[in-house]
């Protein structure tokens, strides 16, 4: 590390679980965010500010005024532009030193893979079950631990799945697919602008930790929230032995 980047990163070398080792790690981590919404947003930010070297945003909408009540990382004339681009200009501002590769595309199939193969962590900022579980997948498949979050109403979520752990559970063993899991989306259902913003910061802080290797993740846990009753609770997620996706790992 240069000067510049011993002085901007130095509140994390303070830290001994950081320390400049693990902020290396960060500047030579590559990490894709599956959506640059709510969740993405806020992910996104607190990643590029804490050093990420290169972070891959795919997002293949346009930024509409609706977004703007929850989507920090747009912002008004942002409105029609795609995403991913104008989620790169806002990451740019904030921490130069990021390299952002905005992919104006959603991510599937053998491009989803690709991807995902060449990313160290990955986040699902989605906000449908066919992405999630398409993202999950592919994690499961090329042993990528992937950070999940969602957020509906006043309610929220998250968990780390990392099967390179072995008891480590995959997304599908919490929400099987085809199980008739009911999707609540917030064009529908509405959602408290904060509430996003706090679970995508906790997306952030798990990826940070997956990378660095420090303290405890999520792993083998869901983290719920009641955003009304200001009331966190977490859950042991047990891995699924008959799990389709990950049982024969």
């Amino acid at each position: 590390m240069n000067d510049q980047q011993l002085l901007r990163y130095s509140r994390h070398i303070l830290l001994p679980q950081i320390d400049v080792e693990g902020q290396r790690r960060l500047l030579k981590a590559r990490v894709l965010v599956v959506g640059a919404g709510g969740l993405g947003s806020p992910a996104a930010m607190y990643l590029a500010s804490a050093g990420v070297g290169t972070l891959v945003l795919a997002d293949g909408d346009a930024v509409d005024l609706t977004n703007l009540q929850r989507q920090i990382l747009h912002r008004n004339a942002a409105v029609g532009r795609p995403k991913a681009e104008s989620g790169r200009d806002t990451l740019a501002e904030l921490n130069p030193e990021c390299q952002v590769v905005p992919l104006v595309e959603r991510l599937e199939g053998e491009r989803l893979e690709q991807e995902i193969a060449v990313a160290d962590v990955v986040l699902d900022c989605s906000d449908n079950f066919a992405t999630r579980h398409a993202v999950n997948r592919a994690c499961v498949a090329l042993r990528k631990p992937l950070v999940s979050g969602a957020a509906v109403r006043f309610d929220g979520q998250v968990s780390v799945f990392d099967t390179r752990q072995a008891k480590s559970p995959c997304y599908n063993c919490l929400f099987p697919e085809g199980q008739g899991v009911e999707e609540m989306r917030c064009a529908v259902m509405g959602v408290f602008a904060p509430l996003t913003g706090i679970i995508g910061s906790v997306q952030a802080a798990e990826a940070l930790k997956v990378l660095i290797g420090c303290g405890e993740t999520l792993t083998g846990r869901l983290l719920l929230l009641d955003g009304l009753a200001m009331e966190w609770r977490s859950i042991k997620v047990p891995r699924d032995p008959g799990c389709v996706v990950c049982g024969q790992s």
